[in-house]
């Protein structure tokens, strides 16, 4: 018999008891890649998957499948856990497996409310866990070059943040919204995947990848690509431990009809404490979705593969041995395994997470319950002058569902 010298952990390789033994839940669209991201990690031995449809699990094969994600916390043997669930069950799962003592690497947001993203950050500093949340533009080159940048003051003084959207939602599957209530599919087990939110009558139009376009679930762009975007204004704007003092939002928008009830067009207006004001907006230009940094003088734009400056030689700066650095990552998967070996911090760290999904969260808010400036106290994480936008700051949960 010929043993391979991964095995035996040769040529660079962990030996099988030394590698990171992995479940993944949720294994659908972006689990599933995470899934085969994380196993093409050497120093990975990916055990389970967990996932209410049995047609994703069936894909996943032959690993061992769950339906239910306490039937993987249970199990000894599985050091970390990869979450890509709908939104709405982050927390709830995230802070399980927290309490059962795995490292998570949690999709974006990190929660689908603030108070329920301070009930995660506070969980993983109080069990040290290491925690990466799926915001993977920190493990870019170009945003972390344009980060640097604007906090070592090559634009100047930073003044404003634009951040572009998508206008229209991407619903796929062919489904309008206007379908009628069907039977619930054998292979799905619809209340769990409805879990935490109120009891309905199932449609296939409502659920996997088109639940973002439903508020009782996520509110559309303002979370699904803004929880990228607004993550790196975060990042650039030295703001990963605090959040805007003030959000208003105008100019929205809604389908109408149909389930797809979330915001489809908007502006909001956000200002931070320092003086900064950032708007994130829809735009049906591709061109302006990402980031773009405005300084008394120069600003800098970034998406993924894209960095443009003005003025143009900003992009050749290169920076002195005396300016900031900022945390550097290749690889965001790759970085998440390295620090659970190491027990150092990830890119995407839990607080630094949180606060940018409260961006999100505030922008969502701000649609749904006023077009007048709401305040925001960025420590006590509360409204100071509406009670109405208080009551968003924690979604309801449906028995027997809660974050304990």
């Amino acid at each position: 018999m010929v043993v391979p010298a991964s095995v035996l952990g040769r040529g660079g390789a962990k030996a099988p008891n030394e590698r990171v033994q992995m479940a993944c839940i949720g294994v659908g669209g972006m689990g599933s890649g995470n899934m085969r991201s994380l196993m093409q990690d050497q120093r990975v031995e990916m055990l389970a998957v967990c996932d209410v449809d049995a047609n994703h699990r069936k894909a996943a094969l032959p690993l061992t499948g769950y339906s239910d994600f306490r039937d993987v916390l249970v199990r000894e043997d599985i050091d970390a856990v990869m979450i890509a669930t709908p939104d709405h069950w982050h927390a709830i799962i995230t802070g399980a497996a927290i309490k059962a003592g795995k490292d998570v690497y949690c999709e974006k947001p990190l929660a689908a409310s603030i108070a329920e993203g301070r009930y995660v950050s506070d969980l993983v500093a109080k069990h040290k866990t290491v925690l990466q949340c799926g915001t993977w533009r920190r493990s870019g080159a170009y945003t972390r070059m344009a980060c640097e940048w604007v906090q070592n003051g090559y634009v100047g003084t930073l003044k404003h943040i634009d951040v572009g959207v998508p206008a229209r939602f991407e619903i796929r599957g062919g489904y309008t919204g206007m379908e009628s209530p069907q039977a619930v599919p054998e292979a799905l087990n619809f209340d769990m995947w409805l879990g935490p939110c109120l009891e309905v009558d199932y449609t296939a139009s409502r659920v996997h990848f088109n639940f973002r376009w439903l508020n009782a679930y996520a509110p559309g762009y303002i979370t699904d690509w803004g929880a990228h975007f607004l993550d790196v204004a975060q990042w650039g704007n030295d703001s990963d431990n605090t959040a805007p003092v003030s959000v208003k939002a105008s100019k929205v928008a809604y389908r109408g009809t149909g389930l797809y009830d979330a915001p489809e067009e908007f502006q909001i207006d956000y200002r931070y404490a320092n003086g900064v004001t950032m708007r994130m907006f829809a735009t049906a230009d591709d061109a302006q979705w990402g980031t773009k940094f405005i300084g008394d003088e120069g600003w800098v734009f970034t998406e993924n593969s894209k960095l443009i400056t003005e003025p143009i030689a900003l992009r050749q700066t290169r920076l002195k041995k005396s300016d900031k650095k900022l945390y550097e990552s290749k690889n965001h998967h790759r970085n998440f395994i390295d620090s659970v070996y190491s027990r150092e911090r990830t890119a995407a760290p839990a607080e630094a997470a949180h606060r940018a999904a409260t961006c999100c969260h505030l922008g969502g808010i701000a649609a749904a319950v006023s077009d007048e400036e709401l305040h925001f106290d960025p420590k006590k994480e509360r409204f100071t002058n509406s009670e109405a936008a208080n009551q968003h700051l924690m979604r309801a949960m449906r028995e027997p569902w809660r974050l304990s």
